[in-house]
């Protein structure tokens, strides 16, 4: 039997098939590494307290992986090959520190639109992020506000050691948790460092005006 003309219809259709599904993986990958540069950008305006630039980057963001996602719908094997992931995880890391910097409510993965696991790694990224801000703020002497960007540090910590499940579940949380400790750990030292360094030196002050007030009276 003859399976040429059979063949030649189905390979037609197998390669309009695949063709579509490269295009889409193209597209998909160019607007994945346009959302890592907006947010990115976002990230950098969030530190200089640009805040009106870092909510355009982070909507330019949002709307690319919005596309992206509807590129890819009908092709889920593509939807979880990897760089879905990491955009997303960019994406909620913006988003997160916004939030941490600015006072307000973390937003839902829901909200998000973004995968848990993604949303788990985005929540890391951007805890770990947060420690150049508190940094930035003990600089400045606002050391209300370091205080409180470690305090969202570790309600995140808090909430991702509960995802003990494994790698090929939370896309290999654990290692990015273990990271967030240290970090952690190194914001907290640093935090009391600056307070025991600011009470020694209010105390120091303090002894030497009442050291300089009992001289002059005695005088």
């Amino acid at each position: 039997m003859d399976y040429s003309a059979l063949l030649e219809t189905v390979g037609q259709r197998l390669r309009a098939d695949f063709e579509a599904k490269n295009q889409a993986r193209e597209e998909t990958l160019r607007l994945c590494r346009e959302i890592i540069q907006y947010t990115s950008r976002a990230t950098r305006a969030v530190h200089r307290k640009e805040f009106d630039a870092t909510k355009q980057f982070i909507q330019e963001a949002r709307e690319k992986l919005f596309a992206a996602h509807t590129l890819l719908k009908p092709y889920p094997d593509l939807f979880y090959s990897g760089y879905i992931h990491d955009a997303q995880k960019e994406y909620v890391e913006a988003e997160a520190m916004l939030a941490i910097v600015m006072e307000t409510p973390l937003p839902t993965p829901e909200a998000l639109g973004v995968e848990s696991a993604a949303y788990l790694h985005g929540l890391a990224e951007a805890a770990s992020e947060s420690r150049r801000y508190l940094l930035d703020s003990l600089r400045r002497d606002q050391l209300d506000v370091a205080s409180r960007v470690l305090d969202s540090m570790e309600a995140i910590y808090d909430l991702l050691i509960t995802f003990d499940f494994p790698d090929a579940l939370t896309e290999g949380l654990r290692r990015t948790v273990d990271n967030l400790r240290a970090v952690l750990e190194r914001s907290r030292a640093d935090l009391t460092l600056t307070f025991t360094q600011n009470r020694l030196r209010t105390s120091l002050e303090q002894a030497m005006q009442n050291g300089f007030g009992t001289q002059t009276t005695e005088t």
